[in-house]
């Protein structure tokens, strides 16, 4: 019984409309399968057994003595003699005992919901690292996609920038005129018109060759970042599976088992009121719980050393075998009594007292329970402190993560209309490559920081709700 009641305790947490939920599907695995865990649990269990050994009495104790030759006796011989006695603690000392054994079983039940929601936690920001990961490669696939695009708008500019319709052909020579009339006026002319049309179908030919050798440039420069975007997708695939075989540890399943990572990443939904969380806190946190029943341990133990200073009382019989011996008919014993008693067994109860003489001991003990009792509230308190500093900490770190997400929407959307207006610019022919590069840099990196900006804030919730043991759903804390 007190097996089912536990594991149904393990899944109270998680909630029966999300089953369809990726990561409320791992949490439940995690929880049946993890070592850990199950080792938390195990440990609760013992705990659990020692409480009726505690509030159980002493063992009775049975002796038993033969004569090798029976003892003569007035009336008989004496052959045997048994006796069993039962020693019982002073009134209260069993229930202080047992007392103390409950406490420290639900000690080691707040042990095993902490196990458990660091397990939770640990599956939780997992989880976050793979969903990262997961929108870094389509982050970067959608980039690659893009610069593919980049490099087939280059290539066409390419391509009409070489085309026949507009090469510039080269310059054709001029023939020397002989008529001497005019040979001075050819003279200037010639010596004129080379120059002229050198310049002109130089600088035409350059025109020509730098938009035919920029395009292909362009597209050159493309490739460039689309080999190194095809790198990095390689690197983060290798990244996922290190990953994947982390989460499968936690789950203890095998390290190459497949799991389902969604391509979408929401912001979980959340309201942190600081007042209200660290009032859950000081009621639910496992921590807080165990040291709370420590002090109740220590505080049943201080009780049950004052008992034990006290007298044990023990209830016994005693019952001798005893034969018959022949006397003669007319024999009286020394009170003038018949033999009538001769050979009859006999029974007597008996009353045993032990004296705690030696007081120094229990003083002791009650001295030792009374300062770790102490001990255990100093802890308590301590960990109290510490986490409430630890909430107002993570209030700072979820308002700065939801500030960031909300700034690189912002950031995401300018960049994007902006790398647009220059795809346009550049099919136009007014603007050049390195800017649109840049820009779209610059969208791949607001996206990166806007996903990374959602894992801590989603990290930051799932730490908040593993202080107040509240990490079994997925959604909508």
């Amino acid at each position: 019984m007190s097996r089912i009641i536990v594991i149904l305790l393990i899944f109270s947490v998680i909630d029966a409309s999300a089953q369809t939920d990726l990561l409320t599907v791992y949490l439940e695995m995690g929880a049946r399968n993890n070592p850990g865990v199950m080792a938390a649990f195990h440990n609760y269990e013992a705990a659990l057994e020692r409480v009726p050994q505690a509030g159980a009495l002493e063992d009775p104790q049975f002796d038993a003595g033969f004569f090798l030759k029976p003892m003569e006796i007035i009336d008989g011989q004496q052959i045997a003699q048994f006796e069993l006695m039962q020693m019982f603690n002073w009134f209260g000392t069993r229930k202080a005992a047992k007392t103390e054994a409950q406490h420290m079983a639900q000690m080691a039940f707040e042990q095993f919901r902490e196990a458990r929601d660091d397990l939770f936690l640990r599956i939780y920001e997992q989880w976050y690292v793979l969903n990262r990961l997961q929108q870094r490669l389509m982050n970067n696939r959608e980039n690659t996609e893009l610069l593919r695009q980049l490099e087939t708008l280059a290539l066409r500019r390419f391509s009409a920038g070489g085309s026949p319709g507009t090469r510039v052909m080269p310059p054709v020579e001029t023939a020397t005129l002989s008529t001497p009339s005019s040979s001075s006026m050819n003279m200037a002319d010639m010596s004129r018109k080379p120059d002229n049309t050198a310049t002109n179908t130089g600088g035409m030919s350059m025109s020509a060759s730098s938009g035919t050798s920029g395009g292909m440039s362009e597209a050159l420069r493309i490739r460039l970042e689309i080999a190194e975007m095809e790198n990095n997708e390689e690197s983060i695939l290798s990244e996922i599976e290190a990953e994947k075989a982390r989460f499968n540890a936690l789950l203890n399943k095998p390290a190459t088992s497949e799991i389902v990572i969604p391509d979408t990443f929401p912001k979980t939904q959340y309201i942190f009121d600081i007042k209200d969380i660290t009032s859950l806190v000081f009621e639910q946190n496992p921590m807080l719980g165990m040291y709370h029943e420590e002090t109740l341990v220590y505080e049943a133990k201080e009780e049950m050393n004052r008992k034990m200073g006290y007298p044990m009382l023990g209830i016994g019989l005693q019952y001798m075998l005893i034969g018959s011996k022949a006397v003669a008919s007319d024999m009286t014993d020394m009170s003038g009594s018949t033999g009538g008693m001769n050979g009859r067994d006999m029974l007597m109860p008996m009353v045993s007292v032990s004296i705690p003489l030696y007081r120094g001991k229990y003083s002791a003990a009650m001295k030792e329970a009374r300062f770790q009792r102490r001990a255990a509230q100093a802890k308590y308190d301590d960990t109290r402190n510490l986490l409430e500093a630890e909430l107002y900490r993570l209030k700072h770190e979820l308002d700065d993560a939801e500030r960031k997400i909300t700034l690189y929407h912002k950031q995401t959307e300018l960049a994007r209309t902006t790398y647009d207006l220059l795809v346009r610019e550049f099919i136009s022919g007014n603007e050049g490559l390195s800017e649109i590069l840049q820009v779209q840099r610059q969208l791949l990196d607001y996206k990166l920081k806007t996903s990374e900006a959602t894992a801590d804030f989603n990290t930051g919730v799932a730490r908040v709700q593993k202080f107040i043991s509240n990490l079994g759903t997925r959604e909508e804390f």
